[in-house]
């Protein structure tokens, strides 16, 4: 579930943020331009990030991710986003009478992640609340919420084995999903004609139990056999998997049914965001994992 406020604003300025690996994500541009009030703060940028790999703070500029925000022109465009910890770095690299004062707010804009951190139950029921002024029934939130901590125990396993966020998650995440249904992630959006959306946020409730059982039967696999780094936890994802499909094929035998469903949720989503005046345009609904 992601957050509903893509926009803050500081000081009258709007800045971009995107709900990217269970945190906040900010665009580094609009930071800039708050902090230096620069005409040209792409320009400002782009100096910056060569002075600090000249100065050897390499880590600074690497882990900004590129990840696709609102432009001027209403199109989702790939831009430099920081986390709090990095832009923490980034800010003290800037001269700015008001460097302290964005400091203070950033961290008070974390307060309601902080809030959920402390009270779980306070997430569960806001994640409840987003996919009910979505349109789902309560049957098919249930399911969601449950796969929700399932790809979170998930994950976690994956960090404390080795596994690198972003391009191993999405390759072991992809192995689980071609061992259980036969399709890759990408493929499956395809089945239900996706593009930006979560492929998630779309599934059927089989699909969601499926997805789980290779999942939770994966992560199993890596706890039983001690896997560590990526190579290992592969193999480990690539049984889960098949585990899950071995389970998924019986079904469909048994009672003549397909699992995996070209149905969406578009129309539903479209719908339930008009009812609420919230549908601003765009077509494309972007939900975390």
């Amino acid at each position: 579930m992601e957050p509903k406020d893509k926009i803050v604003v500081f000081e009258s300025k709007q800045v971009r943020r995107v709900w990217h690996n269970e945190e906040w994500w900010f665009a580094v541009v609009d930071v800039i331009e708050v902090l230096t009030e620069s005409s040209n703060p792409s320009v400002y940028w782009r100096v910056l990030k060569k002075r600090l790999l000249d100065e050897g703070s390499n880590q600074t500029v690497t882990k900004c991710n590129g990840l696709k925000l609102k432009a001027a022109d209403g199109k989702m465009r790939v831009t430099d986003c920081a986390n709090t910890e990095t832009l923490f770095r980034i800010i003290q690299s800037i001269p700015s009478p008001k460097a302290e004062p964005f400091k203070q707010w950033l961290a008070k804009v974390g307060y309601e992640r902080i809030q959920e951190i402390e009270n779980p139950e306070l997430a569960a029921e806001r994640a409840r609340q987003y996919y009910r002024d979505l349109g789902y029934d309560e049957a098919w939130i249930d399911t969601r919420l449950k796969s929700i901590d399932t790809r979170g125990r998930l994950t976690d396993e994956w960090k404390d084995r080795g596994v690198k966020e972003g391009l191993e998650f999405s390759i072991l995440t992809a192995e689980i999903a071609k061992a259980t249904f036969g399709l890759a992630p990408s493929e499956h959006k395809k089945v239900k004609g996706l593009k930006n959306e979560n492929l998630r946020d779309h599934m059927n409730p089989l699909e969601l139990i499926f997805t789980m059982l290779g999942e939770e039967t994966t992560r199993q696999e890596a706890v039983d056999r001690d896997a560590l780094g990526f190579e290992e936890n592969k193999e480990a994802a690539i049984d889960g998997g098949t585990a899950a499909g071995a389970a998924l094929a019986t079904y469909e035998e048994k009672t003549g049914k397909k699992v995996v469903s070209a149905r969406n949720f578009k129309a539903q989503i479209a719908e339930a965001k008009q009812k609420q005046k919230l549908l601003d345009g765009e077509s494309k609904e972007e939900i975390v994992e």
